[in-house]
């Protein structure tokens, strides 16, 4: 299976699993800028030379090489389930993708007609429920999650232990795992444990937030979109992503962790 999602700087200073939704454009653009002292001219996902890309043919035996010898510094960056959830409903549902169209083309429709989600009009820009709609695209995620119907888990939503587990799984392992929530302190935690061709300084770095913008603001708190059901929905589609990444289950208001992440409990539960 390899090391699917697994991103490496051309320098092989650091090894980053990528996970979506969880600042992987920010710190893809680092890991570029600290090997080139520039940024990538456009979305780094993009990118087809610069960094080393497990989607890439050339790139596969010498990321595989280094993690599975864990030759270089490997991390990974993790985010609450809550605002994860809600933040892949409102890019990847409501949103009009970088490319004009909507995501995965008859996705939304089909999700409309079975569901009975709104996405705010054409552009997305017009006011809906999106308290009811959300609910009923959460219940959309779990079918997809638990029952693999009416498809397949997408990776924006799919849980995040999932993402993390495939490169331990296959021989890697993590050094750090770093909150979005707290991500300067981690990343500088990052760059403060590698050596990089260029000096990274984290305060001017911009934030490449390359969903901002696709779709339609966040109208209410992070808690209102949660009620009892759909907090259980939650719990048991990201039960392992609370348990090992720390996060509060129990208040949806804070996104925050509660704990430090134990890196030997993650690399247990979540390489067998």
């Amino acid at each position: 299976m390899g090391f699917p999602g697994t991103w490496m700087t051309e320098s092989e200073s650091v090894v980053y699993r990528v996970v979506p939704k969880c600042a992987c454009s920010t710190i893809g653009q680092i890991m570029y800028y600290s090997d080139h002292g520039r940024f990538f001219d456009g979305d780094i996902h993009d990118a087809k030379d610069g960094m080393h890309k497990w989607a890439h043919e050339a790139s596969k035996p010498v990321i595989e090489n280094n993690v599975a010898g864990q030759q270089s510094y490997a991390f990974t960056c993790v985010r609450n389930p809550y605002t994860r959830i809600l933040s892949s409903f409102f890019d990847k549902i409501c949103g009009i993708q970088r490319n004009g169209n909507r995501y995965r083309g008859n996705l939304v429709p089909k999700l409309m007609y079975e569901y009975g989600i709104e996405v705010g009009g054409d552009d997305g820009k017009q006011e809906f429920d999106q308290i009811k709609s959300f609910r009923r695209f959460l219940l959309f995620a779990r079918d997809t999650i638990r029952y693999r119907r009416p498809m397949d888990p997408d990776i924006h939503w799919s849980a995040t232990s999932g993402h993390v587990s495939t490169f331990i799984c296959n021989g890697g392992r993590y050094n750090k795992i770093i909150w979005t929530e707290k991500f300067n302190e981690g990343m500088q935690g990052v760059l403060d444990a590698v050596e990089t061709p260029h000096a990274v300084d984290l305060n001017s770095i911009p934030r490449f937030n390359e969903s901002e913008g696709h779709g339609p603001k966040r109208a209410h708190p992070v808690e209102d979109y949660f009620d009892d059901l759909s907090m259980h929905l939650v719990y048991e589609i990201y039960k392992r992503d609370f348990e090992v990444f720390k996060y509060d289950f129990e208040n949806p208001a804070n996104k925050l962790p509660i704990a430090e992440i134990d890196l030997a409990e993650v690399h247990a539960k979540l390489g067998e």
